[in-house]
């Protein structure tokens, strides 16, 4: 196997398995995620889209790696509004639960803001624990794919 898709089965496996992590969370840990947490996610479907394509074409491993770093900006953004750097959304994000009655599920709905950490372990959030993990992943798949 080459360097290429050895980097893109990294890239997939990592942002696989953060997608998969954050979707636990949510679904069984009962974290509602906010707007920014969804950008996330949608980044990481965006490397696992590039992640296997390269698969198919090895060539395209750049477009996998500017996939990654874009979700790393996405983290480090995140992260600046947890911590006040800068400010974020206006707006809050909140799962209806779909049941028919829009205005009760509204009411209901928990609001999450951007701006609160509802998890942290070791001092880091889980938009901070994203930004480690993806720029470690972004840096493993470049020195796999130099070196050949």
């Amino acid at each position: 196997m080459d360097s290429r898709r050895r980097a893109a089965l990294l890239l997939l496996a990592i942002s696989g398995g953060l997608l998969l992590g954050a979707l636990w969370f949510q679904y069984l840990g009962g974290l509602a995620p906010c707007e920014m947490c969804l950008w996330q996610r949608w980044a990481h479907l965006a490397v696992i889209a590039a992640a296997g394509a390269t698969l198919l074409m090895p060539r395209l491993l750049p477009l996998a790696l500017v996939a990654i770093a874009t979700s790393a900006g996405l983290a480090l953004l995140h992260v600046g509004v947890e911590l006040r750097w800068w400010e974020g959304p206006t707006r809050c994000s909140s799962n209806l639960a779909g049941s028919g009655d829009l205005m009760g599920d509204l009411l209901a709905a928990p609001l999450v803001r951007c701006d609160q950490i509802p998890w942290s372990f070791l001092g880091l959030s889980m938009a901070g624990w994203n930004l480690a993990i993806t720029l470690a992943a972004m840096a493993a798949a470049a020195w796999t794919w130099r070196r050949r």
